[in-house]
Parts: C-alpha cells; structure tokens; sequence
C-alpha cells in the first residue's frame, strides 16, 4: 500500500527531520505514511486539540500524505511488547516497503524508544503463526532521519537533495507554532544549507543506515 512509512514519535518530528524528502518522494510519484507514535502532550503551549490542527496543517504542507496516530504515551514511551504488537499490525497494514525511524542515538527517550520499537516491531512484523492481525510483512529496509535533542554533528550515510522541497518543509515546520519557535526553525534550516553544501546543493537532508546501502551502478553515485 505504501512506498514509505515514516514513524515519528511526536507530531513535528516526521517534519523536522525529513519533511523535504517526504514531499520529494512523493513529487516523484511514491505513496508515503507518517504514523505518529504519540500526541506530544502535554507541553507547556499545547494542548491535544491544538496539536492535532497544527499537525493537520503541517500534514497539508506536505502534500497530505497518509497519517495516523498510534496513541502511545507521551513522555513514557517504551518499546513494550504490547507496543511492538501494535506497531507491527500498522505494518502489516499499510505494507511499507521502506521504512524510516529517528535516528538512535538522542538525548530524548521517546525517541530512542521509537527506533528500537520500529526494529523490533518490522522483526515481529513478518511471523507467521501469530496473533498480530493481518498477514505477515516485513519491510525491506529502515533508513534514520535526524530529529535529535543532542548537540551533535551527524555522520550520515548519504544527504538527499531537496533544495525545491526547502520552502514546503519550512511552511511545515511553521506550522508547529506552539512547539517550534522561529529561531529553531532557523536552525533547522541552516543545517539543510550546511548539508546541502556537503553535496553541492543548496539544500540537503542526512539519513543513516545501519546496513550497507547496495547500488546497481556507479553512475548511481553521480
């Protein structure tokens, strides 16, 4: 059902992380899903009803692709097994070839949580002989975005171009006003240039993978 899923742990994570790619994928023709795992409230500013039309308009900047909310806990999230039971069903699903998580290692612990439940849960994902609902699945990959809470220089595996996704991310992220104040957006925004520049570009957006990344041809890499 979709090319790609993102799992977010909180509304505006999906966007700060990777929103350029998620409107990219889908310029290019895929069929892409945010799932997020959890309400994000409470916060000082917010409230659920707030959060939910903010994410609804930071959802249309993007191009409104698929999105759900799992309903986990905020502040407490864990990679139960409980946990992993629902987010496989998800999985099963909406059948994501390609899968994206935060990146693992973060000061947040909802964050690094969400990476080890997407792992565990696209494992779970593919049994047999079980009692998560629909057929078994399992994603072909997981790549990790970077929406972390630390202050550190990421080492990518690669950094996509999405210098003419740049302003529909930064409408996105804008539409965030109890969460993100400008001068975050601002920061987030310098990092795409400093990551475009890496590439030759004017705006990027670095992912990781654990695994080796194969490539058909050379020219691939051009």
């Amino acid at each position: 059902m979709l090319d790609a899923l993102v799992v977010a742990p909180h509304p505006d994570d999906a966007e700060l992380g990777m929103g350029g790619a998620i409107v990219r994928m889908m310029a290019q023709g895929w069929t892409v899903g945010i799932l997020d795992l959890t309400s994000g409230e409470p916060t000082p500013l917010g409230s659920v009803p707030v959060r939910q039309a903010e994410t609804a308009a930071a959802n249309a900047a993007l191009g409104n692709p698929w999105r759900e909310n799992l309903g986990l806990p905020n502040r407490s999230l864990e990679a139960t097994l409980d946990n992993r039971r629902a987010l496989a069903a998800v999985f099963r699903r909406v059948r994501p070839r390609l899968l994206f998580a935060p990146f693992w290692e973060d000061a947040h612990p909802d964050h690094t949580a969400a990476s080890k439940l997407v792992e565990d849960a696209r494992f779970w994902s593919k049994l047999s002989k079980s009692d998560i609902p629909g057929e078994p699945f399992h994603p072909s990959r997981v790549l990790y975005y970077f929406s972390v809470h630390l202050k550190i220089v990421e080492r990518p595996s690669f950094v996509l171009d999405v210098s003419d996704q740049a302003e529909a991310k930064l409408s996105a992220m804008r539409s965030f006003r109890t969460q993100l104040p400008e001068s975050l957006v601002d920061s987030v925004f310098d990092r795409m240039r400093f990551w475009g520049h890496t590439i030759g570009v004017r705006h990027g957006e670095p992912f990781a993978s654990r695994e080796p990344i194969g490539l058909g041809n050379m020219a691939a890499l051009l």
